[in-house]
């Protein structure tokens, strides 16, 4: 696999960590803000080309990462990332209720 540039983006009301290449969409994990200390993430979307390579969990690294530095926690309602976190208590400690 390629050196990923995973970026992220925040606006008001979310934000996503996501893969471009030549503008070409490859990967995003989009979430939701719920006030001032929670995040929803409610959407993964990996192209074709990208699919079982692990970019999906990359991109959901970069946001635990975030929300670790931020003190946040998280609600995974996107069915990826909700099968990530049952799969790995390492990253549990930023689901909310943790």
């Amino acid at each position: 696999m390629q050196d990923l540039n995973i970026q992220m983006e925040e606006g008001e009301t979310g934000g996503r960590a996501f893969i471009e290449e030549r503008r070409e969409l490859l990967a995003e994990m989009t979430y939701s803000k719920a006030g001032d200390s929670l995040i929803i993430i409610d959407h993964t979307d990996v192209a074709a080309s990208m699919k079982g390579q692990g970019v999906g969990r990359l991109l959901l690294d970069v946001i635990v990462a975030m929300i670790r530095r931020q003190g946040k926690k998280i609600i995974p309602l996107c069915p990826y990332a909700k099968s990530v976190f049952d799969k790995d208590p390492s990253i549990r400690d930023v689901l909310q209720g943790s």
